[in-house]
């Protein structure tokens, strides 16, 4: 439903370059949204009748969704959240919160497997700090600069969301000669802005330990590297999807050692990004994985 729902809203729709032509329909386009429409409805419906069936959760128990349900009956604060608004949320979460991490990850697990150097100073840096524990802690994150530096490596390389949300320029304004309307619309290319020769030495290599005496970070404060975007609609979960991707990247590298199976050589992989609204590999990634812990 995901892939489904990501590929629609990458695709190419008329309205959006001529406004004027928002009538003119692809074939079928409209049918897939529809049907996609209907299947996550059922799905957000079904998740909030097994909320509202359970019997009152504790308050120290209640998950995001009853803190959701509770605001849509008592109506708190200025902003009241209809159902719709409900669903909405709901989407953001799997959409937002899920595919990117996992888009980040597997970008992340094919470089290094492409990478055996990289990946080797990756795991022992975490087996130095983590030592003889299974389970790499939140706390052990800030002494791992090299994963940190592989991450943002990531970023720039294959940011999940490769065109951020649409801008809108709230007035008439001039940059670089150029006069832009209040009203336009415009679209940020973050993985164009990644690759960059002004910006990067050999932009195309994988080479976290660019990153490792640079003062560059993906917050929002240097445009060089945007994946979550910056400014007032930069994403508001930064934080949380770097700490998801860091504990899970992690915790795969420590548990286990991995390599390509028998036969295949980096040079073999398919490295063709999909087209959408985020961008994955288009080939699933097959490793091997030999666990370091009995």
């Amino acid at each position: 439903m995901l892939k489904e729902f990501q590929e629609l809203l990458g695709g190419f729709s008329m309205g959006d370059f001529f406004p004027s032509m928002e009538f003119i329909r692809q074939t079928g386009m409209k049918s897939r949204l529809q049907h996609t429409f209907k299947r996550f409805d059922n799905l957000f419906d079904e998740i909030l009748r097994e909320h509202l069936n359970e019997s009152t959760a504790m308050e120290g128990q209640k998950d995001i969704v009853d803190v959701l349900i509770d605001i849509e009956k008592n109506g708190y604060g200025d902003m009241p959240l209809t159902r719709a608004n409900v669903k909405a949320l709901f989407l953001d979460f799997f959409a937002a919160g899920t595919g990117t991490t996992f888009i980040t990850l597997d970008w992340a697990m094919t470089e290094l497997v492409m990478n055996p150097k990289a990946i080797k100073r990756a795991q022992a840096e975490l087996r130095s700090v983590v030592g003889e524990s299974k389970y790499v802690q939140e706390t052990d994150l800030p002494q791992l600069p090299y994963l940190k530096a592989i991450i943002k490596e990531v970023f720039r390389l294959h940011p999940p969301a490769p065109v951020l949300l649409p801008r809108e320029s709230m007035e008439d304004v001039i940059i670089d000669g150029y006069c832009i309307p209040a009203k336009t619309r415009f679209f940020v290319n973050a993985w164009s802005i990644g690759r960059d020769p002004q910006s990067w030495v050999d932009p195309e290599a994988f080479l976290p330990e660019r990153f490792l005496d640079s003062t560059i970070d993906f917050k929002g404060q240097d445009f060089e590297l945007i994946p979550f975007g910056a400014g007032r609609r930069s994403c508001p979960a930064i934080t949380f999807g770097n700490a998801s991707v860091e504990i899970a990247l992690a915790q795969l590298l420590h548990s286990f050692d991995w390599q390509l199976p028998p036969g295949v050589h980096p040079k073999d992989l398919d490295m063709e990004e999909a087209f959408g609204i985020t961008m994955h590999r288009i080939e699933n990634l097959v490793v091997v994985a030999k666990p370091c812990f009995s």
